[in-house]
């Protein structure tokens, strides 16, 4: 075979090299290709193998790869480095969506613990998925663990293309699930919070008369469309169609470090996001009330005011801007505060109500999807099929009395 093998750091004097005592790694020195830039040969040296057999295998594969032009020179780049380097050029890319790229960055915080000081070279299969192992014994949950998988494949994915690795260690990885007992299925009572009707007009009663400015458009928007909040915010009049009584969802909002001012309107969540909302007749009197007050609020500010037509924009300060998502937030859990209902209820729980209402009026699950702008999604299917429980089971019960008047 070609290639030297020897003991660069034997420490046995003189001749009884011949017959190390020490324990030294054997190693190997082969040639590698010719330099273009000097004309001189290129050499691969390895080390740190048991016995002579193992570096001549080592080397044997190395060879094979050079004549059949597979061979990568792996560096010795640490994953901490290479992440870095990769996470900059996916956020480069202009193509990912700022929430996106957010979490990618979360989710390489969580694999650096286990994997940033090791060489890219280094990580195997065994290293990788004892990472994945570990996150989920500290109890993340199955829908970061799955973020966490997918930005690693895409990581070393990018490594290969690359060529600063041979293989990856991800390929066959996967996302540990813990097992669920008999005894924990059937205790298991998932809590699906969203309004009950009358708790619904409650809120919206409490909205209009000891709501904040803006309060009663803005929740009377989300209750009776079902739409996302970044979509309510990035929402424009030309989206509202008064006389055909419709709304076109193109759009959602993001906010740059949580500034008013830095805002970005983006394409919706899905594809199915895009999509037109029905509304009635007491959501567009809303509306046109609104419209006149913020048509006042314009005139009066027309020096400052940011006209780009937003429907939910702010009226107290920073003229014109479109709401900020947090402030959404705060003005629900102070309205629930104040009406006594239930603490969970968060603006996205709108969605949740929209869902049961529509439920109720035995509105089938896929035109209430189309509503809402999903694709698929369990927890809509769940509220649907706890709103529907009981109509199901008097269907069964009218079918056996059926049967039985025969």
């Amino acid at each position: 075979m070609q290639g030297h093998f020897y003991k660069p750091h034997c420490k046995c004097p003189g001749k009884k090299k011949k017959k190390c005592s020490c324990g030294a790694k054997w190693a190997f020195i082969i040639d590698v290709g010719i330099n273009p830039m000097t004309g001189k040969r290129k050499q691969k040296k390895k080390g740190g193998f048991d016995t002579k057999g193992d570096a001549e295998a080592a080397a044997a594969i190395m060879l094979a790869e050079l004549q059949q032009g597979t061979f990568v020179e792996e560096p010795n780049t640490l994953f901490k480095d290479f992440a870095d380097s990769w996470y900059k050029y996916y956020e480069s890319t202009g193509t990912v969506k700022p929430g996106t790229v957010r979490m990618r960055k979360f989710t390489i915080k969580n694999l650096l613990p286990y994997l940033q000081y090791l060489k890219m070279k280094d990580i195997n299969l065994a290293t990788y998925q004892n990472a994945l192992n570990e996150l989920h014994a500290k109890g993340l949950s199955h829908s970061t663990l799955v973020g966490i998988q997918n930005t690693g494949k895409m990581i070393f994915k990018w490594a290969m293309e690359k060529s600063v690795i041979k293989s990856d260690p991800t390929l066959y990885s996967y996302i540990p699930r813990t097992r669920e007992t008999v005894e924990q299925l059937e205790q298991k009572n998932e809590e699906i919070n969203y309004l009950e009707k009358e708790e619904l007009a409650l809120f919206l009663e409490a909205s209009k008369t000891k709501g904040l400015e803006r309060d009663y458009v803005i929740f009377m928007m989300l209750a009776y469309t079902g739409m996302r909040v970044g979509e309510l915010c990035a929402l424009k009049w030309k989206d509202i169609d008064f006389e055909q009584h419709r709304i076109s969802i193109t759009k959602t909002i993001y906010s740059h470090n949580k500034s008013v001012k830095e805002y970005e309107l983006l394409t919706p969540k899905t594809k199915s996001s895009t999509r037109i909302i029905e509304i009635d007749e007491d959501l567009i009197k809303v509306l046109e009330d609104h419209r006149a007050r913020q048509n006042e609020v314009r005139m009066r500010h027309r020096n400052v005011y940011h006209d780009k037509d937003f429907v939910i924009a702010k009226m107290k300060s920073n003229y014109g801007y479109p709401e900020y998502i947090g402030t959404i937030e705060y003005r629900t859990k102070r309205l629930i505060k104040l009406t006594n209902l239930n603490p969970n209820i968060t603006p996205h729980k709108f969605r949740h109500t929209h869902v049961s209402l529509l439920a109720e009026l035995d509105i089938g699950l896929q035109e209430i999807m189309d509503r809402l702008g999903h694709e698929d999604d369990t927890i809509t299917k769940n509220v649907y099929w706890h709103v529907t429980k009981p109509k199901k089971k008097e269907a069964s019960t009218k079918f056996a009395d059926m049967l039985r008047s025969l």
